[in-house]
């Protein structure tokens, strides 16, 4: 997308967010409209004084009330700015806080196939930098903008119509060129300003990689390169910001040539009309005050060009991702019905540009409070199955139904709310032990809590922790073990009301013993909870070998199903990583 289409869009939104806050733009335009009038009397006052001095008509108290009079505009113009700043900038803040917000909840609904076509980098430098550049458009450009031209034209005003024409059409000779390379220069920014944006963005993202994966780095040796690579792309960020400032500095040279020029002729002029006793000397006096008050309107054009550009620039970056298509649609406006039984009916789906469907014709069902066990090879297809099931992909044929309902036509929130899901890597939060178990369930207590980490076989883990259940683990759980970040994990899930608890792998970082212990407690879980289902994905056979029923996937399609004694008795996969596994675990208990 160009920048040129870019540019109406920018508009239109920020003239919606002006239309919408009208009362704050409005009491700044008049608190500015008054600033430029008071501006504006102030040299045409002081010509009038001069010119009365030059006469000897004012002394004394007279003179004294002059200027008392220019000192009040004075007082009353700095009150005026300090109102107007209050006034508009609240207002551009809203504005960056409700694009920041906007955007959050755009990315909170796409799915993963979204997020694996973007960058982590990226995406920080939309909420920040980006976001910062629109908001400055909003205000300090509009108040440039409106003030700058509004003391231009007035200025100009009381230059050609107030004092004398020839000398005002005289002074502006220049300033046609100035037009010429303030567009000029624009040109360059807007591309400067994208370049710098997307360096920004560039360097965000190694900092985001190479953060999480610091320990993965400092073990293979690579720390040395990545901090080269993160000099490398400081560098090229700096450079990028320099350019820019560099062609948004070029507007000061054209407004000082430009002024410098105006003046030179308005004093040439001038002097020959004041000769020729065609104007008077407080009359030039007063012009000259004018031209030097232009220095702010000039100044202004540029400011506001250097800030549009940058908000154009930005919003170049925004706007797609603001307005980008959802990955996941939520219109389901069904009701979960009492008997949630989930059912796959053919259920079919293949990745994007991949030549075989990842799963293909599966079919199964659980009903509340039954366990599902499913195993398989790598890449079989199981974690797919919990991606479709939780819907963060759509699958390509057949149907995933709770209930009878098909899940698209359940809210999201209703869907999610159903499942508790415990990935193979989970994710903590930097914050306490109990606060990651908690965020399942906020309002649970701390006895809750313990009952939830005590079914994980957690709870003697954290009691060892410096603080306990208070103990921060850091951000993403850096200061637990991969298992005691799992446990943690099957804690949470745990705690939630989830009527489905999903466990993908969960117990891969867990030792035997934990394992069966940690098995044991969801069987005695169901008992107090009757109706909760569980779907136990895992390598380890021994995970699921009391499941009522267990699918075993290859190459995305069930080719065994039964109970564990059921799949021993078919002497097929299941039956031969059965053997293969209890030798392995005969061999280490050795």
């Amino acid at each position: 997308m160009s920048a040129a289409s870019d540019a109406p869009s920018l508009t239109r939104m920020l003239a919606a967010f002006v239309r919408e806050h009208w009362r704050a733009y409005g009491s700044a335009a008049a608190m500015l409209s008054c600033i430029a009038a008071l501006t504006v009397w102030i040299p045409r006052q002081v010509g009038h004084v001069v010119d009365a001095l030059v006469a000897g008509g004012l002394q004394g108290p007279a003179l004294l009330q002059q200027l008392a009079l220019l000192v009040a505009a004075g007082l009353v113009i700095y009150l005026l700015r300090v109102g107007w700043r209050l006034m508009l900038f609240k207002a551009a803040y809203r504005l960056g806080a409700r694009l920041r917000t906007r955007l959050f909840a755009r990315l909170s609904l796409q799915g993963p196939t979204y997020f694996q076509a973007q960058r982590t980098g990226d995406l920080m430098a939309l909420a920040t930098n980006d976001i910062d550049a629109v908001e400055q458009a909003a205000g300090e450009a509009m108040l440039a903008g409106f003030d700058g031209t509004q003391t231009l034209l007035l200025v100009l005003a009381m230059m050609t119509v107030g004092i004398d024409w020839r000398l005002g059409m005289a002074a502006l000779v220049p300033f046609p060129v100035m037009a010429l390379a303030f567009w000029w220069i624009s040109q360059h920014l807007h591309q400067a300003a994208q370049d710098s944006l997307t360096r920004f963005g560039d360097l965000n993202q190694q900092v985001q990689e190479s953060l999480a994966g610091v320990r993965t780095l400092r073990a293979l040796g690579q720390a040395p390169r990545s901090q080269a690579r993160f000099g490398e792309l400081a560098e090229q960020a700096a450079e990028a910001a320099f350019r820019s400032q560099r062609w948004e500095a070029a507007y000061e040279p054209a407004v000082g040539m430009t002024l410098g020029a105006a003046f030179f002729i308005a004093l040439a002029v001038g002097g020959w009309l004041v000769a020729r006793q065609q104007i008077t000397i407080g009359q030039l006096t007063a012009f000259t005050m004018y031209l030097g008050q232009l220095i702010w309107p000039m100044f202004a054009a540029g400011w506001v060009m250097a800030l549009l550009e940058r908000g154009r620039a930005a919003w170049t970056r925004l706007a797609p991702v603001l307005d980008a298509p959802l990955t996941l649609t939520d219109e389901g406006r069904s009701a979960l019905p009492a008997d949630a039984t989930l059912r796959s009916e053919g259920l079919t789906f293949t990745f994007p540009g991949a030549k075989r469907p990842a799963l293909e014709g599966v079919d199964f069902s659980i009903a509340p409070g039954r366990t599902l066990g499913i195993v398989g090879a790598t890449g079989a297809g199981k974690s797919t199955l919990v991606r479709l099931l939780l819907r963060q992909a759509e699958p390509d044929g057949g149907r995933l139904t709770l209930g009878g309902v098909a899940l698209p036509q359940l809210p999201l929130a209703t869907l999610r709310a159903h499942i508790a899901w415990v990935p193979q890597e989970p994710f903590l939060f930097s914050a306490s032990v109990a606060d990651n178990i908690a965020l399942a369930r906020p309002t649970a207590t701390p006895a809750e809590v313990e009952a939830a980490a005590r079914l994980a076989a957690v709870h003697d883990d954290i009691a060892r922790l410096p603080d306990g259940y208070a103990t921060e683990v850091g951000e993403r759980g850096v200061t637990l073990s991969g298992g005691q970040r799992q446990r943690v994990a099957i804690a949470r899930a745990l705690l939630s009301d989830s009527a489905l608890l999903v466990l993908d792998d969960a117990l891969s970082a867990v030792d035997t013993g934990t394992e069966t212990a940690i098995l044991d407690h969801l069987r005695e879980l169901r008992t107090v909870r009757p109706g909760r289902s569980v779907i136990v994905i895992a390598h380890r056979l021994s995970a699921v070998m009391e499941a009522d029923e267990i699918l075993v996937l290859k190459q995305g399609r069930v080719v065994e199903r039964g109970t564990h004694a059921e799949l021993l008795a078919l002497q097929g996969w299941y039956a031969s990583q059965w053997r293969y596994q209890q030798i392995e675990a005969s061999l280490e208990a050795a």
